[in-house]
């Protein structure tokens, strides 16, 4: 899959990792970019300087994503051949997590995901193409210290990119889950906790991750991993589990002594 000529839709791209896919996916001449964000302004502004189109949509809300789609369709003439559902949001915190908290968490990492499903699929079923890049973190192949809404909904929004790739591959939907470790982004520099700390040591730029998922989409890969080593990470994990927890116990005391 290449972005030349494509309708294109990216969730969460004022800022951060979505901002430096539309801003490729604009100089690789994708017909229609569509800068989705709850920003507004900061939408507006990216869109301008990438001649694409600002929409504001909290992804948690579904009736805004359909909205956002039927609008989209219509200004492009076509269908979406790729929706970005890169939105996402991290708090801190345990099981004492408020439920209120949790329900966002939920709404925002998985439930948007199934939102932009549901507008997208039966078109991209009906015309056989289509393609949905899923920004998910490592922390949903491994694990999150200090947040346990993070790892679990990340978790869940994996789950949910294996689903679709594997019910819906032989009608020419291809699926791509992008997991990447410490990105260069405001979510993480706002990160106080030392597990924030830990990840900025070995952050990437977000344009690194842009061109990560240029190749992967190229190559229609399933995991895009901007750092490689999360896949000797996840075959730890799948190969000796108590040892992996072990390591993972080490680094959070690790994480600890540097809040």
């Amino acid at each position: 899959m290449t972005p030349q000529g494509k309708t294109i839709v990216v969730t969460g791209s004022a800022t951060g990792i979505g901002e430096a896919l539309v801003r490729r996916f604009a100089r690789e001449g994708a017909k229609f970019v569509a800068v989705v964000d709850v920003d507004l302004a900061g939408a507006e502004r990216v869109a301008a300087e990438i001649g694409g189109r600002a929409f504001r949509v909290d992804v948690s809300d579904e009736a805004q994503v359909r909205g956002m789609v039927a609008e989209v369709e219509a200004a492009a003439g076509g269908g979406v051949d790729l929706f970005c559902s890169n939105a996402g949001i991290i708090l801190e915190g345990g099981a004492e997590t408020p439920d209120a908290d949790w329900e966002r968490m939920w709404d925002v990492n998985v439930k948007a995901h199934i939102y932009a499903a549901r507008a997208v699929l039966p078109g991209m079923i009906a015309r056989g193409s289509g393609y949905l890049l899923q920004t998910v973190s490592a922390a949903g192949l491994l694990s999150q210290i200090g947040s346990a809404t993070y790892s679990v909904t990340k978790h869940a929004a994996l789950a949910f990119a294996e689903w679709l790739s594997i019910t819906h591959y032989e009608q020419g939907i291809r699926v791509s889950a992008l997991c990447p470790q410490g990105v260069r982004t405001k979510m993480l520099d706002e990160a106080q906790d030392g597990m924030g700390a830990l990840l900025r040591e070995s952050a990437i730029p977000a344009e690194q991750v842009a061109d990560d998922v240029m190749a992967g989409l190229a190559e229609e890969k399933f995991l895009i991993l901007p750092h490689p080593e999360v896949a000797e990470y996840f075959y730890r994990k799948a190969t000796d589990y108590e040892r992996w927890l072990r390591g993972m116990r080490r680094l959070q005391t690790k994480a600890r002594e540097m809040a």
